[in-house]
């Protein structure tokens, strides 16, 4: 199968390839198949990542949990364990749903927290906070729950921390410096879930959805210490000068919190943490190696360029782009090969357009590589939403930017206003195109995934 992308890219029959490597990738790191890939049950014992738990050991098991791909999660949980399972409350994000037996689901709010957030976040801590030691906690966590567990800690309101969060997403602030702010806001992150489930034995299943698979970014850590401090937080607001924008609750929280006066997040000797497992299984890797493969199979030689892609997506568009002209200048007439990476870029907000962080990167390599031939690339978001809009990503090649300036739209206007979903739904609309990625709920998330493709004619 050939790519022309020098026609009216991307075509129905032209998106096939990178959607299949997509689609293999989403395969790969499907919730339901992580769990039971990575559990069983023999014996009655779970058996887990080396561990043995004897499930006749505990008078209760409680199943807990947040996340984008949690739904299906408890669905394998459900398969595994049955009807040994006592009670179970996850939170997941509007229209992230599976169907479940035993498992109660609580929609909310993502990326901004809302009230439902907070009353599934407040459920859970009287669930584990009941837990004896005789009770085993199987707590499931995936990408989105640093905003679906939400349980603001005294005197800081919801609209306090949904205030905080549109700020530090709209300076463009990183997951890590998100994290450390909210963490310090929480009374479950930071390893404060696992402090409220104490003395229970607490056993973590994860999908990892932050570069590097680090235990206290993923979902901000509520079973894992907390290296981030107070000072930490209030660093990164002084870093994007959000001092004198910040809800005055939050300002002077974090304030607090520096001298002394609040609690610290757990620390890595908290007892909490000795009868705490966390366990990954499931990532980026697997997604990317799947990606791989597929690819191969495609007939393409495939490149993983890298696993962490991060960093401002209109610098991260120049980097691929980079790549992928050196890549061409070194392929024969006739190669076709593939470049992955992975990751989680960022935007920092200027305009007041409509899109996301991979409908951004989209657009800014459309204008990189504009003129070239033979070069397209995907980027989409692994959980099948990108910013608030119904779009995963979004597909490009070396011809859409000048066919949309012989369209009347122009790609640089749309990306200096951070307004890149208009700008695909204007130019699939006047072109017969299908630059749009949609795919609705995936049910996973393992970050962002960018497909490049060469052809040298």
């Amino acid at each position: 199968m050939a790519l022309h992308p020098e026609n009216n890219f991307p075509s129905l029959a032209d998106r096939e390839i990178p959607v299949s490597i997509f689609n293999s990738a989403l395969a790969a790191v499907d919730p339901y198949n992580a769990v039971l890939n990575s559990a069983r049950v023999e014996h009655d014992r779970l058996q887990i990542a080396g561990a043995s738990y004897d499930l006749a050991a505990y008078e209760r098991i409680i199943v807990v949990g947040a996340g984008k791909a949690t739904a299906r999660m408890a669905s394998a949980v459900e398969a595994l364990l049955g009807n040994k399972i006592s009670a179970g409350l996850i939170v997941v994000k509007d229209g992230h749903t599976a169907p479940l037996k035993i498992i109660e689901q609580v929609e909310a709010s993502h990326p901004v927290p809302n009230e439902a957030g907070i009353a599934g976040a407040q459920r859970i801590l009287q669930m584990v906070g009941g837990a004896g030691e005789k009770t085993l906690v199987i707590c499931l966590l995936s990408g989105g729950a640093s905003a679906l567990l939400i349980a603001p800690v005294a005197d800081v309101t919801l609209q306090d921390k949904q205030e905080a969060t549109r700020l530090l997403l709209n300076a463009g602030a990183s997951i890590n410096e998100l994290n450390a702010v909210r963490k310090h806001l929480s009374m479950v992150k930071g390893g404060r879930l696992a402090q409220a489930a104490f003395p229970a034995q607490l056993l973590t299943l994860i999908i990892s959805d932050v570069i590097g698979d680090a235990l206290d970014v993923i979902g901000s850590g509520p079973t894992s210490a907390d290296d981030s401090t107070f000072a930490e937080a209030w660093a990164v607001i002084e870093k994007f000068g959000l001092r004198n924008k910040l809800p005055r609750r939050v300002a002077d929280l974090l304030q607090r919190g520096i001298t002394g006066r609040v609690p610290e997040t757990v620390k890595k000797n908290d007892p909490c943490l000795d009868k705490t497992r966390n366990v990954i299984i499931a990532g980026i890797h697997q997604a990317l190696a799947a990606a791989a493969d597929k690819a191969a199979g495609l007939g393409f030689a495939t490149k993983t360029i890298t696993e962490a892609l991060q960093g401002e997506a209109r610098e991260a568009a120049k980097f691929l782009a980079r790549a992928a002209r050196a890549e061409l200048d070194a392929m024969q007439a006739g190669e076709r090969r593939c470049l992955l990476s992975g990751g989680e870029t960022t935007v920092t907000v200027r305009g007041t357009g409509m899109g996301g962080r991979n409908q951004e990167l989209a657009l800014a390599f459309a204008l990189e590589i504009e003129g070239d031939s033979g070069v397209s690339l995907l980027s989409a978001g692994t959980d099948g939403s990108d910013g608030p809009n119904d779009a995963a990503g979004a597909l490009v090649a070396g011809s859409t930017a000048s066919r949309a300036r012989k369209l009347g739209i122009d790609p640089r206007t749309h990306l200096d206003s951070n307004d890149s979903y208009t700008f695909f739904r204007d130019f699939d609309t006047a072109a017969g195109a299908h630059s749009h990625f949609k795919t609705g709920p995936t049910g996973t998330n393992v970050m962002d995934i960018q497909i490049v493709l060469l052809a040298k004619e």
